[in-house]
Order: C-alpha cells, then sequence, then structure tokens
C-alpha cells in the first residue's frame, strides 16, 4: 500500500503537468518515496492547518509544486482533484510554484531557489527562540520540526550557503533539510557546474549529515529523519540520491526537469510502478483510505497539546496570556496616544532616533525579534538589555546574521511566517541590493518585516559611490506591496515605525547618517505618506516636497523665495505608497491640481517623482552616481542647497 501511495503521488504529479502542458515531473517522481515517509511521521493537522504547535515543511525546490499540491490532496488540506486538474491555469489554487496565503497548507511561498531553505532557518530560529520563552519544565508548548526539501540548484544558490553557516553556528537541532540529489539541472548533469563535496561543505558548517544512497528506500530514510531528530545539538541533512524522472524513458536526462513527460512516457511511468488505473486523474479508493488512516492521529495530537496548554494557561497565567497576544495581529498597546513614544528633542540622525524608537517599542511590544547584518553599531538597531540570541542562548532578542543580507532578510521571512514574533532586519540601505530577492518575497507573501536601512543617500560621505545609494529608492519604490518611507526627522522616523507595525506589507524605512531638524508640526500626520509642513497665507505660488534629509533645503528655499516675493508650501513626502492609499480629496488637499509649480528634491534618481511634479515641475535629483568627499561637500555639489531649489521653484514658477 505504502509503494501504491508513492506511485499515486507521482502520476498525479505528472498527469497534472500534463494537462498544463507545463511544469517539472522530474524531482516530483524521484522524491515522491522519501517526501511520502516525511509527512507520514509529521505533526500536522489537515483540519486546522494554522495550528501553532504544527511542523513547518517547506519546498524550497518550488518548481516541484506539483510534489507539495499531491501531498496536500491526499492528506486532505483541502486541495482538490479539480484543483490539481487546474494545475497552472488562471484562478487556480494550484498555481506554478507554491504561494503562501493562496494555497492552504503551504508554509511559504518557494521558486527562487534557496530561498525556502533560507526561510526555514528562520522558522527554526523562531522556533529555538519562542521555546526559550514559552517552555517550562512538563510543559513543551513549543516543540516542532521545521523541514525543508531542496534540489540541486538550491544547493548552489548562495543565499543558501550563506543561511547553512547561519544555522549551523546557531546549532538549529530543530531544522532538518532533506537534498534530492539528482544532478541534473535544466542545462543537464550538473558535473558541468557543481562538483563540489556537499556533504562535506554542510559538516564544515556544523551540520550533522547523512546520506541515503537509495532514495526509493524509505525504511533508510525513515530512519535517517529518526537519526536526525535525535541530534539536538546541530542542524541536519539528509543527501538522499535519486534519478531524475525513474521509471520512465526520460529517466536521467534534462528533458524530465522542466517539461510535461508526454503521454507516452506517462504510460510507461503507469506500468513500471504496477499503476492498474489507465484513465487520467483516476485514483483507487484504497489510496484514499490508506492517507485517511496516515491523518487519523492528527486531531488528536493537536487535541493533546491543546489539553497541556490548558493546564499550562491555569499554572501560568501570564505566560499564557503572552502566547495569545503574540499570535494576535493586533498591537496590545496604543502607540498614537503614547505621548512618550513620541517625545523627542534636538537635532539627530534619523538613525539614531530610529535607535530611541526601535527601544522603546522593544519595551511595549515582547515578541519584537530582530538585528543587523553584522552592523548594529553603524544601523543603531541593537536592543538595549534584551539579550542576544545564541547557541548558548535562544532567549535573547537581538539577532546578529553576520555578513549575510540575503539570508538575514529571508530568514526574517521564516521569522514572520512562523508566527507570533514581530521581526526587523537591518543593513545599509546601498545593500539592499544584496537583500532584495528575499524582500520581494516578503511582498509578495504579505509579510511584516521591517526594513531598517540606514546611511541613506550621499549623505554617507568619504565612503563614496560603492556606498551612497543612488537608484535604491526608485527601485524599491517600483516593488508591488512595500512601503518605502524616509523620514524627515525623529518623529517621522515613530511614525514610520506605527506604519510598519500596523501594516500588512514589508515596510522600508530609509533612515539618515547625518543630523536632521526636529520640525515643529511634524508627527502622526506622517503616517499619510506626505503631508504640509508649512503652509504660507494665501495661495502658495509653488509646492516644494522632499523625502528625509532633503526636507531641510525647502525651508531654506523657502525664505529664499520669500524674499523675492513667492511663497511656497512645504510637503514632507516620506512615502509614495501610503501616500498613494489616501483618499482623492487628502491628496488634493496637499497637492492639488490648481498649483502647477512644484519641485520635488531627493538626494536620489529622479525617476518615479514625475507623477507629482507633473509637466511644469522639476526633480533636483542626482542623475549619476555619487563621490568621496565630505557630505557637508557632496549635497552642495549635487545642488541640495536652498539656493539652487530656490532657482528651480523661480523657474517653475515662471514658467
Amino acid at each position: 500500500m505504502e509503494q501504491q501511495a508513492i506511485t499515486a503521488i507521482r502520476v498525479l504529479a505528472a498527469e497534472a503537468i500534463q494537462k498544463a502542458n507545463s511544469g517539472h515531473p522530474g524531482l516530483v517522481i524521484g522524491s515522491a518515496p522519501a517526501v511520502y515517509t516525511l509527512w507520514k511521521q509529521m505533526k500536522h493537522n489537515p483540519k486546522n492547518p494554522k495550528w501553532a504547535a504544527r511542523d513547518r515543511f517547506v519546498l524550497s525546490a518550488g518548481h516541484a509544486s506539483m510534489l507539495e499540491y499531491s501531498l496536500l490532496h491526499f492528506f486532505g488540506y483541502g486541495v482538490t482533484l479539480d484543483d490539481i486538474k487546474n494545475f497552472r491555469q488562471w484562478g487556480s489554487r494550484t498555481p506554478g510554484h507554491p504561494e503562501f496565503g493562496h494555497t492552504v497548507g503551504v508554509e511559504a511561498t518557494t521558486g527562487p531557489l534557496g530561498q525556502g531553505f533560507a526561510m526555514a532557518v528562520g522558522m527554526a530560529m523562531a522556533e529555538a527562540h519562542m521555546a526559550a520563552k514559552f517552555n517550562l519544565k512538563g510543559y513543551p508548548i513549543v516543540d516542532n520540526y521545521t523541514y525543508t526539501v531542496m534540489g540541486d540548484g538550491c544547493m548552489m544558490e548562495g543565499v543558501a550557503a550563506e543561511a547553512a553557516s547561519m544555522a549551523g553556528t546557531m546549532k538549529l537541532g530543530k531544522l532538518i533539510a532533506m537534498y534530492d540529489s539528482n544532478r541534473i539541472t535544466i542545462e543537464g548533469d550538473t558535473d558541468i557546474t557543481f562538483q563540489e563535496d556537499v556533504a562535506g561543505r554542510f559538516t564544515a558548517y556544523g551540520w550533522h549529515v547523512q546520506t541515503v544512497e537509495d532514495g526509493e528506500d524509505t525504511a533508510a530514510i525513515a530512519k535517517a529523519i529518526a537519526n536526525a531528530k535525535a541530534v539536538t545539538d546541530k542542524p541536519s541533512l539528509i543527501i538522499y540520491k535519486t534519478i531524475i524522472a525513474r521509471g520512465t524513458p526520460v529517466a536521467g536526462t534534462a528533458k524530465a526537469h522542466g517539461s510535461p513527460l508526454g503521454d507516452e512516457n506517462i504510460r510507461v511511468l503507469k506500468e513500471t510502478y504496477g499503476w492498474q488505473n489507465a484513465d487520467a486523474f483516476d485514483i483507487p479508493n484504497e489510496v484514499y483510505d490508506h492517507f485517511a488512516e496516515l491523518t487519523k492521529d492528527c486531531q488528536t495530537a493537536e487535541d493533546t497539546w491543546n489539553e497541556m496548554f490548558k493546564a499550562y494557561a491555569k499554572e501560568y497565567p501570564t505566560l499564557a496570556a503572552q502566547w495569545e497576544q503574540d499570535h494576535r495581529t493586533e498591537l496590545a498597546v496604543d502607540l498614537v496616544n503614547d505621548e512618550e513614544f513620541w517625545k523627542f528633542e534636538g537635532k539627530m540622525a534619523s538613525r539614531k532616533s530610529s535607535q530611541i524608537v526601535l527601544n522603546r517599542l522593544a519595551a511595549r511590544i515582547p515578541n519584537l525579534f530582530g538585528g543587523s547584518a553584522d552592523l548594529a553599531p553603524s544601523n543603531l538597531t541593537y536592543l538595549k538589555d534584551m539579550g542576544d540570541f545564541s547557541a548558548a542562548d535562544y532567549s535573547g532578542k537581538n539577532l546578529h546574521f553576520g555578513i549575510r543580507e540575503f539570508a538575514m532578510a529571508a530568514a526574517c521571512n521564516g521569522i514572520s511566517l512562523y508566527g507570533g514574533l514581530r521581526t526587523f532586519c537591518a543593513t545599509f540601505f546601498v545593500f539592499a541590493d544584496y537583500l532584495k530577492p528575499a524582500l520581494r518575497l516578503s511582498a509578495l507573501m504579505n509579510q511584516p518585516v521591517i526594513y531598517v536601512l540606514t546611511h541613506d543617500s550621499i549623505g554617507v560621505g568619504e565612503d563614496g559611490p560603492t556606498h551612497q545609494p543612488i537608484e535604491q529608492l526608485a527601485a524599491l519604490r517600483a516593488t508591488p506591496n512595500c512601503i518605502v518611507f524616509r523620514p524627515a526627522d525623529a518623529r517621522e522616523v515613530a511614525a514610520g515605525y506605527v506604519a510598519a507595525l500596523t501594516a500588512n506589507a514589508p515596510t522600508v524605512l530609509a533612515l539618515s547618517r547625518q543630523n536632521l531638524p526636529l520640525y515643529e508640526n511634524s508627527g502622526l500626520d506622517a503616517v499619510k505618506g506626505a503631508y504640509i509642513l508649512r503652509e504660507p497665507k494665501g495661495v502658495p505660488d509653488v509646492i516644494l516636497m522632499a523625502s528625509g534629509s532633503e526636507v531641510e533645503c525647502l525651508f531654506a528655499a523657502a525664505d529664499i523665495l520669500s524674499v523675492q516675493g513667492y511663497t511656497a508650501r512645504i510637503v514632507s513626502m516620506p512615502s509614495f505608497e501610503l501616500f498613494e492609499q489616501q483618499s482623492e480629496q487628502y491628496k488634493q488637499s496637499v497637492l492639488p491640481k490648481s498649483i502647477r509649480a512644484r519641485v520635488a528634491v531627493e538626494a536620489a534618481t529622479p525617476f518615479g517623482w514625475d507623477k507629482y511634479v507633473g509637466l511644469d515641475g522639476c526633480v533636483v535629483g542626482i542623475e549619476g552616481f555619487g563621490a568621496s568627499a565630505p557630505a557637508e561637500r557632496i549635497f552642495e555639489e549635487y545642488g541640495f542647497t536652498g539656493e539652487n531649489v530656490a532657482k528651480a521653484a523661480l523657474k517653475a514658477i515662471k514658467g
């Protein structure tokens, strides 16, 4: 019956891919025995896919999505046979790659290779931290494993190397990675690109490594999983060797990787494995009965956990209440009306005010958990007196990701997906390029990861153009469902965090190295994305708008214009995305169509500002890269002065 069940997974996947005329059958067929064996022993409940105590499964090799969909179908997660038949079609619940929030039971959006593995590392970090926080003698409230399935492509991606090194250093014993080594990619045999000793590499990272020579041997796979679970002080890698599309005429070839098998090859597949049902999508009842038998104890496992939690809540009511609050979306604190939260004095860099805000938040929000890519002293993201997360103490709230920006962001996605934690990560803004693929998945999965990206402009100064972001603001603003917030002063920084903590999306906080003034009228209105900081009497002759440090130029320019008899409205615009969410009435109140003379100022590429300045306005920006010199000199040379902005404004006024 076990072999029938495995064959059912293979056949169903192959037929769905054939019907769609699109997909990746090879790894599905090769990995079916190993992943079936894994799911047989996983702690999960199809009747409650979001049960907090469940094991997590991440298909890092997301191109093999039909493997996961077949398992979700057979294990009773509500993925129907019609869903399977509609694989990769418009509106289907079975898209080309697994999508979190779209298909019930999918724990993470995967497909960009290596990122699923890195997200699994983040989930294991979250498990370790929450276990240290909540578990007490006799009450293993947090006690789950995170499993991930990888292919050769995942192993080649740099993000996997970053994440594997990080996981080994952290000794994440509840993380078990399974690697389908079939030695085939789109271009053919991996000998042309990938000849390394994977077992040796992961052993060097500090992993417990096992190799199963025959991926068809379910008993050996089961034993390897049991051995991995017995090792508590290291993450585990199980390498199982397979033949891609085993049992078909295209077995062991690149043809089986990313193309439908064809009707004849599917016929041979069925014949090879003794599949009696010739018709497509015809699954014997005894197969469904077998999977129903495998899941009959799943509800019992959750019921047992629920009873334990009731006893825990009775004995430790404060911790139980905290557990419940941590798993809610809404904040337990009212930041908007918290006067102390908004209290700042004098000039300071927005990275400095961010440090103040982060620590105020850490005192108010117990499940804040994050850190920096080896830049906490520069990003100013360290949470004072909150401890350091490490293999020696998982209870610490400060994460040290090392110089691994991509793995950091991907791991934070995993932490966020795990549930119960609010996470942030930090690096220099220019290095957003290193982590952008993971930030994109944050946006795609609606994960409210906070990206604290400091040293946000040519204000970096002497480090020069390699460290001075120019195009990054525009690139991140172009990312759907991503909030980019560049505050002009300390109260706007606080507003940025409020926006981030109430968003259903990632937020980028672009923060300055140089000191910024504290404006008289700044504050909560910044969550609207743009608002009026200073308004002249009567109808303004020109609207001056900017984000971040360049807002200071606007005040100097307005004063110069005033001497010449012109009036200017000053608009701080920290976030395009939040401004676009406002009502048309509000947007018109800030940027009325009747005032066509407009100037936008930003120490970055002008790209994106056109829709706000219109045909009659202009942008004071940077068309090339920066330069190495003291910040004040660079700003002057690039025209970010009151005089130059006033000159641009006069040109706009006079047409």
